[in-house]
């Protein structure tokens, strides 16, 4: 059985907000180097790759599916500078909870059209964004931590770690 035509529209959909998702991580890593936070910066630009990683997912799907991947265009992220170091992390929060949410959306388009092949599909995501909700909401607070007792370097140097 194939998938139908809205849940494929909700993919590309997703395919699109996962790319910007990349562009917008992309954006705030270049904020953080250029404030001189090399360690948030790198772990901003992984949290890119990753999602760019997403996506393809997404567009290995539709293509086993024998449907087509339509590309939209992406909003450029705001080149304004952040009002401190603090609010690029509240935003990756509150966008992963909008992506956290488009993917609901899909999962119960899935379960309405009994559609279990693309509802077990998403069984990873759904999984993911628990962990990306979470992993956001950590940072902010280990940043309110290291804030608090003078050691923002010591977090940038953490961060630095990731592979």
């Amino acid at each position: 059985m194939q998938i139908s035509e809205k849940i494929t529209a909700l993919i590309n959909e997703q395919i699109n907000a996962e790319l910007a998702s990349a562009y917008l991580y992309q954006g705030i890593a270049e904020y953080y180097a250029f404030a001189g936070y090399v360690g948030f910066a790198k772990w901003f630009k992984a949290q890119a790759k990753e999602e760019v990683e997403h996506a393809e997912k997404f567009i290995d799907y539709l293509e086993e599916q024998g449907k087509k991947v339509l590309l939209s265009d992406i909003k450029a992220p705001s080149n304004e500078e952040y009002r401190d170091l603090r609010e690029p992390l509240e935003i990756q929060l509150t966008h992963e909870e909008h992506v956290t949410a488009l993917i609901y959306g899909i999962v119960a388009q899935a379960k309405e059209e009994r559609d279990y092949g693309t509802e077990r599909f998403l069984d990873w995501y759904v999984k993911e964004q628990v962990e990306e909700e979470a992993n956001a909401r950590a940072l902010l607070g280990e940043y309110d931590l290291a804030k608090e007792h003078g050691e923002v370097l010591h977090l940038d140097s953490k961060l630095g770690k990731r592979e």
